[in-house]
């Protein structure tokens, strides 16, 4: 079963070894492999965006960052959606981002928005089967960002 569970100070290092375990994204984001643990601090332990690992059970499998209202442009964002690279394959993506979509519904959120690296197509295909559809691309930083965003419908 899957469920959320908030990222704290104290479980840190596990997020800091899923964000580790998936080196071609960190590549492709950042030139480098790995990152260190200030910058995983930086992006997962602020005041601006919610952290939650993603579990099957007991087991740790990934994290979700998201905001609620970007102010840029008052949208919910995906920041950050990632699978410990161990656990590629066999759905649990899938099952994570549903439930999460299903929360904000029950929140009374109708839509979301992600980017997805130009040159990450396993990412844009995943995105785009779970009914987000591109809107524009944007540069961020040396890549480019495709940006996406999926009305939610209540059933």
């Amino acid at each position: 079963m899957i469920s959320f569970e908030p990222i704290t100070e104290e479980t840190l290092y596990i997020a800091h070894e899923l964000l580790n375990s998936n080196m071609e994204y960190n590549r492709l984001e950042n030139g480098e492999e790995t990152r260190t643990m200030e910058v995983t601090r930086k992006e997962y332990m602020n005041e601006e965006t919610i952290s939650l690992f993603i579990k099957a059970d007991d087991t740790y499998i990934g994290f979700i960052d998201y905001m609620l209202k970007n102010p840029k442009d008052g949208y919910p964002w995906i920041g950050s959606f990632m699978i410990h690279s161990d656990y590629h394959g066999y759905g649990y993506g899938t099952q994570a981002y549903l439930m999460f979509e299903q929360q904000m519904l029950d929140q009374g959120i109708s839509a979301l928005r992600l980017g997805v690296l130009q040159q990450n197509p396993r990412a844009r295909v995943f995105w785009e089967r779970l009914g987000f559809e591109h809107y524009t691309t944007k540069p961020l930083g040396k890549n480019q960002v495709g940006c996406f965003e999926k009305k939610l419908i209540g059933e």
